[in-house]
């Protein structure tokens, strides 16, 4: 199977945003999740992914559905689903606060973590899908920076991207 690629410019001057194809990307995963899904950003911010306040999403979330949902909560969510959850991220305090409610929020033998000093990619990356490019998942990143951002449908390009990610850090399987 081949792969089918978007790739997109956001940031200020773009006034293009990354959030709806990231949420549409997580969405995906709340009701499908990946066996294994890869988290690599130098610096990740537990930014809010869905904003559901009006209730949209309420079907996903069940009897209490939260009002928004951060970055943290939605892997989270993908981990109880059954997901192996992978995040690589700088030793930086920046990413305390997300791996700190990551790891509360999702059971501990879900998660596995990585931090490198060197770790300059940003991918997200699950069974059949991948986002990367230039952007750390971040606010600046999400927001404000121009960044190049391409998503990446297709089963080999993604087992690919999973081998190599697995080959520099382990699968902790």
């Amino acid at each position: 199977m081949s792969s089918q690629e978007r790739t997109i410019r956001t940031g200020l001057h773009t006034t293009v945003r990354v959030d709806t194809m990231l949420t549409s990307a997580l969405i995906a995963e709340f009701i499908a999740p990946s066996d294994h899904v890869w988290l690599v950003s130098p610096w990740i911010t537990d930014v809010q992914i869905i904003d559901n306040s009006h209730g949209a999403y309420d079907a996903l979330f069940g009897d209490v559905p939260p009002q928004n949902c951060r970055l943290s909560d939605a892997i989270a969510r993908i981990a109880h689903g059954g997901a192996m959850i992978h995040v690589v991220t700088r030793p930086d305090a920046h990413n305390d606060d997300f791996l700190r409610r990551l790891k509360k929020a999702a059971e501990p033998e879900r998660i596995h973590s990585v931090r490198e000093l060197n770790i300059h990619e940003k991918t997200l990356c699950g069974h059949d899908w991948m986002l990367s490019g230039s952007m750390n998942f971040t606010i600046r990143g999400m927001s404000k920076n121009d960044e190049r951002v391409t998503y990446t449908a297709g089963i080999d390009a993604a087992a690919q991207a999973r081998l190599d990610l697995a080959e520099r850090w382990g699968d902790a399987a």
